[in-house]
């Protein structure tokens, strides 16, 4: 060894990153299994820069977290020819071999900077488990390693998210028609000659009835044919049933085209996440899931607005007109731009493909965990597994009542804000329309509150469970969020009651508002990761569960507040609310045994 090895020696030994460094196999291991082994101390963050795992038959693979842009760092940094040196070394120790000299010595230290930003970037992250690959000797197809592009998780980030953003827009679309119409009821009941409140009041809840149909089919049919197929499909069927409802010529018909246009918009929420949980990590998903889901709270609040004005002026037939042409765009889009993400239906296809080209008929999905099932098969236990995870599974069934509940008094302050402010305060529909925009308010803020510090707060908190993840961390957003709603209903209920100044009622819904979104996302994206695999079936579930009480609910509205008045109406409410408020933090608590209890899906 000469005196540039010793140099370079004594430099590299003053700052020794950590890693993990791929070891063979000892005799004893198996050929399957796959165990990550640690080299040297941990880094800061307790997150290693390198996985590397023990693929068994005598080999071993190294593995870069795909978040790190090592073209990007490359092009950043002057030194980086030296960092490609470092690409190709087992260890960051070989580097103690590069022979170098004094302009040389600077390039080391700064490829170490680089290696120090990219830990840095790397302690914000989750560790994750490898992803399935084919071997052919065995018969396996999967994926053609852990960086393969056609995998949904490494689609380009620029794809991820034109794909989330046509889905955000066609969840906000379908969710908005439903209550686009709630303002138009004086005028549609004067038309069809309805003098019965709760027939008036189906117009714009049989619609949440078609959500709770949709989801027992479509999920079941999207581990069939796939989710693009089957979104593609439902979305045509919702823009086709507009068409029916703006041409009704009865109030009875208008009914049953509104429960059709509610089975087509089922789809989007219910494929949503599943489609997320294919394409993004758990540590990515709070943002995600807070684009999707913000068309469902957002919607319905901006429904109204809209709704009220277009009623009062050019009728409320073209409040379905609206709602066509504005889907008809969107769905449009994205036939252009989607792509089937279920890794399943990815590989199933691929498997079809190599024995076609091959001949060979062994061939099998790397998903394939037993005996195969038909298609007929699949669906039967796709239309049961989401009524069996929400009445034999705890967990799913605590999380659907309490979204329930809240989403169900949502929708009843849709349909009674137009009669409690023409009534109480004589404001016309198209005015009254603009008291949604508070509600708006208060989602807008709290979607930017829970999608800022969701995703990071889990990463804190797994950090502190040594580097353990549990879904429960999702959780603690939802339980100071769960103590906005009973404020709301005490104050808006009694402000009412007493004629108080109108501003004071309208400002008492924007804590309804910003609390239900942070009920809303932490505990949609809690499914997601107690069931990715299954996570379509719980938000099935959980979508029926909703829908079902977002029709009841309304319902009982008039005859509520009638019976008790608007002070003690609303008060029922938020005692309600106030007893809910131990759900999110018992999930907390005790979700980890509930999960644990043996659902057999």
């Amino acid at each position: 060894m000469d005196e540039k090895s010793t140099c370079q020696s004594r430099e590299a030994s003053t700052s020794t990153p950590a890693t993990l460094v791929a070891e063979p196999p000892s005799s004893g291991s198996s050929a399957s299994s796959v165990a990550p082994k640690r080299e040297a101390a941990s880094s800061p963050g307790g997150l290693p820069l390198q996985k590397s795992f023990d693929l068994g038959d005598d080999q071993s693979r190294t593995i870069h977290h795909p978040d790190i842009d090592h073209e990007e760092a490359e092009a950043a940094d002057p030194g980086h020819e030296l960092d490609v040196e470092l690409g190709r070394a087992h260890s960051i120790q070989e580097i103690r071999r590069i022979e170098t000299r004094g302009s040389v010595k600077s390039k080391v230290s700064r490829v170490l900077s680089v290696v120090g930003r990219r830990k840095t970037k790397e302690r914000e992250r989750i560790p994750f488990a490898p992803i399935p690959v084919t071997n052919l000797d065995q018969g396996v197809v999967g994926w053609e390693g852990q960086d393969d592009p056609s995998m949904p998780l490494n689609f380009p980030n620029r794809k991820k998210y034109l794909i989330l953003c046509l889905l955000s827009a066609i969840t906000l679309l379908t969710p908005f028609a439903s209550s686009i119409l709630a303002p138009g009821i004086t005028y549609l009941n004067r038309d069809f000659g309805n003098d019965n409140e709760i027939v008036g009041a189906m117009t714009v809840s049989v619609y949440l009835l078609g959500y709770t149909v949709g989801p027992l089919f479509l999920a079941p049919l999207s581990e069939i044919y796939g989710r693009r197929v089957v979104l593609s499909a439902a979305n045509w069927f919702f823009c086709v049933w507009q068409i029916g409802c703006a041409l009704a010529p009865t109030i009875e018909s208008l009914i049953v085209f509104r429960f059709l246009a509610g089975v087509g918009g089922a789809g989007c929420l219910t494929l949503g996440a599943g489609i997320i949980a294919d394409m993004f990590r758990t540590d990515e998903r709070g943002f995600a899931i807070g684009i999707v889901t913000l068309g469902p709270l957002i919607g319905p609040t901006v429904g109204p607005v809209i709704g009220g004005f277009v009623s009062q002026t050019i009728g409320w037939r073209w409040d379905f007109w609206i709602v066509l042409i504005t889907s008809v765009v969107v769905c449009g889009l994205t036939e252009l731009f989607n792509q089937e993400t279920n890794p399943r239906v990815l590989i199933g296809r691929k498997v079809k493909r190599l024995a076609s080209d091959s001949g060979r008929t062994d061939l099998r999905s790397c998903y394939e965990t037993g005996e195969q099932m038909s298609q007929k098969r699949i669906l039967l236990n796709g239309l049961v597994r989401p009524t069996k995870m929400l009445f034999l599974s705890p967990l799913v069934l605590f999380v659907s009542i309490y979204i329930a509940f809240t989403y169900g008094t949502l929708y009843l302050l849709f349909t009674t804000i137009p009669t409690v402010f023409q009534e109480t305060y004589g404001w016309s529909i198209g005015i009254t329309g603009l008291i949604y925009i508070c509600l708006g308010i208060g989602n807008m803020c709290g979607w930017a509150v829970v999608t800022a510090t969701s995703d990071k707060g889990v990463v804190r908190r797994t950090k502190q469970n040594n580097g353990v993840f549990e879904p429960e961390m999702r959780l603690p957003l939802s339980i100071w969020a769960s103590t906005l709603l009973p404020i709301t209903f005490f104050w808006y209920g009694w402000t009412t009651h007493y004629h108080t100044h109108w501003i004071v009622p309208v400002i008492a819904l924007f804590p309804f508002s910003f609390g239900i979104i942070g009920i809303f996302i932490p505990l949609t994206t809690y499914l997601i990761d107690c069931y990715p695999i299954y996570a379509a079936s719980a938000i099935a579930a959980n979508t029926v569960a909703r829908s079902l009480a977002g029709m009841l609910l309304p319902l009982a509205g008039p005859s509520m507040y009638q019976n008790l008045g608007l002070g003690w109406g609303n008060s029922l409410l938020g005692f309600i609310c106030i007893l809910m408020i131990p759900v999110p933090l018992l999930l907390h608590r005790y979700g980890s045994r509930l999960r644990k209890m043996g659902l057999q899906l």
